[in-house]
C-alpha cells in the first residue's frame, strides 16, 4: 500500500509558499511602483508570506500562550505598519463605521444619553479614529473601550489616542470573552459593539459572541464587517439574514480563499457569520467583493438584540408582530392596554375575531420563526414599518432579474386626482411602479396607502424615495429625482439614507450606487431605459438632437407644433420605424413594458377600426396608428417645457423645476419630510390578490390599478378572482380607477358581475388628449355598489339606467 503522506505535506508545501511567492512578486512590483513604501510592504510580506505559522523568537513572545501567543507572534513585526498596510486588503471598514453612525445617530434623535462605544479585536484604534470623520468621538461617546488580545496593537492604539488627546478612549488587551464594564465607574452595558476583521480571527468565536449579546443594551447596536464564504444550499431557506442577493461564493472561490487565510489563520467558514445572524437580529446587510485584491468576499452586517423590535427595550416579539401585521391588513391592533381599558367587551371580541382571520404573511414567517427559536425577519428590525415581508426565493419576485421596469411613472396623478378626490379618511390601494404616483397620493393626506408591486425592485425605488424625504434636504432630493443624478449618492446612501431602509433595499441600491452617478442618470435605468437609449441613438445618428431641444424649449404650442412636424415627425412616426421596432414584441415589454395580451388588445382595436371604416389594417398597422394617436395629440396640445414633465423626462433625461412630477416642488418636500408623514404608508410586494385577501374587509375606499388587467388572459379567471378580492376588501361606494390600452376592455363586464357600476370617463379619440400622458385608449372607474355578485343587475348597476350606463360604454 502507497504512502502518500510526504507527498501531501510537498503538496501543502507548493501551496503555501509558490502561490504565496506569486503574490509576494505582485506587491513587490507595486512597491517598486511606490518606492518609498518598499521598507514596509517588504515588511508586510515577511510577516504575512514568509512567517505566517512562526509564533516568534522572542522572549516577549514566548512568555504568553495560546491564542495571545499567536497573535503577537504575527502582528509583532507588523504593528508599526499595519494601518498603512491594510488599507486596500480590509475593505469595507469606513463603510461599516459610515453605517452605524447613521444608525446611532438616528437614534440619538430621541433624546438618549451619550452611548458607549466596544470595539472588539480593535487593533491599532484606525477604526476609532476613522469614526471621527462620521461623528465627533470625544463628544459623541461617553465611553469607547478598544479591546485586544495583541500587546504590540495595543500600544500602537495608545500611542494614537495619546497623540490625539481623546481622555474618552480606554485602550484593555484582554481576552474580549472576559471583558466587562465597571458597574462602579461605567454603564454595564455598551450601546454601540463594532468588529471589524476580527471575528475571523477568534478561534472560540461562539463563546464571545455570547458573550457580547450580554454585554449589548436592550436597544443597542452591533456591527461587523469580515470576510466570508458561503453557498446558497446553507442559507437559502432563511428569512433572517438581511437578504440573499451576492451572497453565494461559488466552490472553486470557497476553497481558494479559505486555503489561502486559513495560513494566517484566518477563518472564512461561514459559521461565524451564521452565528452572528442567529444570535441577534440583522437590521442592514451587505455582501460585496474586494475586487482589487482578486474578488475577496466580505460582508458588512448591523444587528440588534433578538427583542429589539419596534424601538421598545424588552418588548415580546409577538406583540411587536401583532402591531406590524394590523398594519398590513387595516385590522385593530389588540395592545394589552387598548384591549383592557379602551375597548367595551363586545368590541374586543370583534376585533379579537377580525385578528384571527386576518394575518399577514409577516406575522405567519415571525410566528414560525419564534417557534423555531430564529430572530424574526430583518423586516421587524427596520426603524420604520413602511417596507412588509416577503419571501425573496420565490419564483414569482426573482423572474425580474433583479431590475426594475419603470423608472418612472406612466400616470398622470393630476388626472387621478380630478377623478378621485382623494381625501384624508381614504385608504388608497395602488400599483407601486415607480412610487410617483404614490408620493403624489400621500400630498392629499390619505389614511392610509397600500402600494402594492410583485417586482421587489420596484419597491426598492419607492422606499428610497421615502428615504429621502425622510433624511434629505430639498436640494439632494431634487438633485436625486428631479436631475436623476447625485455625485455624492454613494455617501449619502450610507450616512443619511440607510436608516430609513431595508436591508434588501439598502443592498440593492449599494450595488447601484451608478444609477446615480453616471452620466445617464436614473431615468437611463430600469427596462424602460432600452426605449429612452434608443430614442437619444436615433436622434444623435440623425442629427436631430438639437430640434429635440429645440421642441422642449418651445414656449409656445405654435413653435412646438412647427418643430414637430417639420423635423421629428416624420422620423419617430414613421411607419418603418414602427414595424421595425415598435411592433416588436419583445421590444414591447422589455423597453416599455406591454405585455403580449395588451398588444392583442391594441391590434384588435386597430384592426376592428379598420374594417368598420373599410380598411384593412395588419396588427403591425394597428400599432403604429396606436402610436400617431398617442404622439400627435400630446405634442400638439400639451406643452413639454411646462406641463408636461412625462415626455420632457424621456426627452431630456430629466425634470425641471417648471415642469416636474408634484411631489418634487419645494411644498410637497415641506409637506413630506414632516415627521409622520409617511405613517400610513404600507409597502406590499405581492400579487393584489395576495395583498386583497389580507386586508380587513370592506376598508379599501381608492384602488388604482393602472394598466393592470390588460394583462391577463381573457380566457383565464385571473381578471374575475381579483375583482372579486377588490370587492371584498373595498367599502360599498368606494372606487376602483383603471386605464386600458383598450377602448372596449373585455374585463369591464366582469366588474360588472361583480358588484360594481362601471363608468367610461374618459376615451381617446383622433386628435385629443385623454390626460398629459395619452398612453391609454380609454380610463374607467367601477364603483363598488354591491357585496354580494349573485344580486340582481338592477342593483349591481344602481338602476336600470345604471345597466344602460355600462351597456353604453361598452359599445363604444
Amino acid at each position: 500500500m502507497l504512502d502518500f503522506s510526504g507527498a501531501e505535506h510537498l503538496y501543502v508545501y507548493f501551496r503555501q509558499h509558490t502561490l504565496l511567492c506569486g503574490t509576494l512578486l505582485s506587491l513587490i512590483v507595486f512597491a517598486i511602483a511606490f518606492r518609498q513604501h518598499i521598507i514596509v510592504y517588504g515588511r508586510f510580506a515577511y510577516a504575512c508570506f514568509f512567517k505566517p505559522l512562526n509564533l516568534g523568537n522572542s522572549t516577549e513572545v514566548r512568555s504568553l500562550s495560546g491564542q495571545q501567543r499567536a497573535l503577537e507572534g504575527f502582528y509583532r513585526t507588523q504593528a508599526s505598519i499595519y494601518d498603512v498596510t491594510r488599507g486596500t486588503l480590509l475593505r469595507g471598514r469606513e463603510d461599516m463605521l459610515q453605517l452605524a453612525a447613521a444608525q446611532l445617530q438616528h437614534r440619538r434623535l430621541n433624546g438618549s444619553a451619550k452611548p458607549v462605544w466596544v470595539d472588539v479585536g480593535g487593533g491599532t484604534g484606525y477604526n476609532i479614529e476613522k469614526m471621527n470623520s462620521y461623528v465627533s468621538v470625544p463628544e459623541f461617546f461617553s465611553h469607547v473601550y478598544l479591546v485586544d488580545l495583541s500587546p504590540s496593537l495595543c500600544e500602537v492604539a495608545r500611542e494614537r489616542f495619546a497623540r490625539l488627546g481623546w481622555k474618552n478612549v480606554h485602550v484593555i488587551c484582554e481576552d474580549a470573552r472576559t471583558f466587562s464594564l465597571d458597574p462602579e465607574k461605567h454603564r454595564v452595558k455598551a450601546d454601540f459593539i463594532s468588529m471589524s476583521y476580527s471575528l475571523s480571527m477568534i478561534p472560540d468565536f461562539y463563546s464571545v459572541i455570547d458573550s457580547l449579546t450580554d454585554l449589548l443594551t436592550p436597544l443597542g447596536l452591533i456591527a461587523c464587517v469580515d470576510f466570508y464564504v458561503q453557498a446558497e444550499s446553507s442559507f437559502s431557506y432563511r428569512n433572517f439574514t438581511g437578504g440573499h442577493h451576492s451572497r453565494h461564493v461559488n466552490s472553486l472561490s470557497r476553497a481558494f480563499w479559505r486555503s489561502w487565510f486559513k495560513l494566517d489563520r484566518v477563518h472564512l467558514h461561514e459559521s461565524r457569520r451564521d452565528y452572528l445572524e442567529y444570535r441577534f437580529g440583522t437590521i442592514l446587510n451587505a455582501n460585496d467583493r474586494n475586487y482589487f485584491l482578486g474578488g475577496i468576499p466580505y460582508y458588512i452586517w448591523l444587528g440588534c438584540q433578538r427583542a429589539a423590535t419596534y424601538g421598545t427595550a424588552g418588548a415580546l416579539a409577538r406583540e411587536a408582530a401583532e402591531h406590524i401585521d394590523a398594519l398590513a391588513t387595516e385590522s385593530p391592533y389588540l395592545s394589552p392596554i387598548l384591549y383592557s381599558e379602551k375597548r367595551s367587551e363586545a368590541e374586543n371580541a370583534a376585533a379579537s375575531e377580525t385578528r384571527l382571520q386576518l394575518r399577514s404573511k409577516g406575522f405567519e414567517a415571525a410566528i414560525l420563526n419564534l417557534a423555531t427559536n430564529v430572530p424574526l425577519p430583518s423586516f421587524f428590525y427596520q426603524n420604520q414599518r413602511w417596507r412588509l415581508y416577503y419571501d425573496e426565493s420565490l419564483q414569482k419576485h426573482t423572474q425580474f432579474d433583479n431590475q426594475y421596469i419603470y423608472a418612472f411613472t406612466w400616470e398622470d396623478p393630476a388626472e387621478d386626482q380630478r377623478l378621485l378626490n382623494i381625501g384624508q379618511d381614504d385608504v388608497v390601494f395602488a400599483i407601486t411602479s415607480a412610487g410617483d404616483n404614490v408620493l403624489s397620493y400621500a400630498l392629499h393626506r390619505p389614511r392610509s396607502i397600500h402600494a402594492v408591486d410583485l417586482n421587489p425592485t420596484q419597491n426598492h425605488l419607492l422606499e428610497l424615495k421615502v428615504a429621502a424625504f425622510n433624511a434629505l434636504p430639498y436640494e439632494d432630493v431634487w438633485k436625486m429625482f428631479g436631475e436623476g443624478r447625485h455625485p455624492q449618492f454613494r455617501e449619502l446612501l450610507l450616512s443619511k439614507l440607510s436608516p430609513y431602509l431595508s436591508s434588501r433595499a439598502f443592498q440593492y441600491w449599494l450595488d447601484r450606487t451608478a444609477a446615480f452617478t453616471s452620466r445617464g442618470g436614473l431615468y437611463e435605468t430600469g427596462g424602460s431605459r432600452i426605449a429612452v437609449k434608443s430614442s437619444k441613438w436615433l436622434f444623435r445618428l440623425l442629427g436631430l438632437s438639437g430640434a429635440v431641444k429645440q421642441m422642449c424649449a418651445a414656449t409656445t404650442l405654435r413653435e412646438q407644433r412647427a418643430i414637430w412636424r417639420t423635423r421629428l415627425r416624420p422620423v419617430v412616426l414613421s411607419k418603418y420605424l414602427s414595424y421595425l421596432v415598435i411592433s416588436n414584441q419583445r421590444f414591447l415589454w422589455r423597453a416599455l413594458g406591454v405585455p403580449k395580451n395588451q398588444r392583442d388588445m391594441i391590434s384588435d382595436d386597430g384592426i376592428a377600426a379598420s374594417v368598420s371604416s373599410g380598411g384593412t389594417f395588419s396588427a403591425k398597422e394597428a400599432m403604429w396608428k396606436y402610436v400617431v394617436n398617442t404622439l400627435d395629440p400630446v405634442v400638439e396640445n400639451t406643452l413639454l417645457k411646462n406641463s408636461n414633465y412625462f415626455y420632457r423626462v424621456c426627452l431630456q433625461g430629466q425634470y425641471d423645476k417648471e415642469c416636474c412630477p408634484a411631489y418634487l416642488s419645494k411644498e410637497a418636500h415641506k409637506m413630506l419630510s414632516q415627521p409622520g408623514a409617511f405613517d400610513g404608508l404600507r409597502v406590499h410586494t405581492d400579487e393584489f390578490v395576495e395583498v386583497l385577501a389580507r386586508i380587513k374587509p370592506e376598508t379599501v375606499t381608492v384602488a388604482v390599478i393602472m394598466d393592470h388587467m390588460d394583462w391577463f388572459d381573457p380566457e383565464g379567471t385571473s381578471a374575475t378572482e381579483e375583482i372579486r378580492a377588490i370587492n371584498k376588501a373595498m367599502k360599498v361606494g368606494g372606487r376602483v380607477l383603471l386605464r386600458s390600452a383598450g377602448l372596449k376592455p373585455w374585463y369591464i363586464a366582469n366588474f360588472a358581475a361583480q358588484g360594481f357600476r362601471s363608468k367610461h370617463v374618459a376615451a381617446r379619440t383622433a386628435g385629443k388628449c385623454i390626460d398629459r400622458v395619452n398612453m391609454y385608449a380609454s380610463t374607467w372607474i367601477c364603483t363598488k355598489v354591491s357585496a354580494d355578485p349573485t344580486a340582481p343587475t338592477e342593483a349591481v348597476n344602481g338602476s336600470e339606467s345604471g345597466q344602460s350606463e355600462v351597456l353604453e360604454a361598452l359599445e363604444l
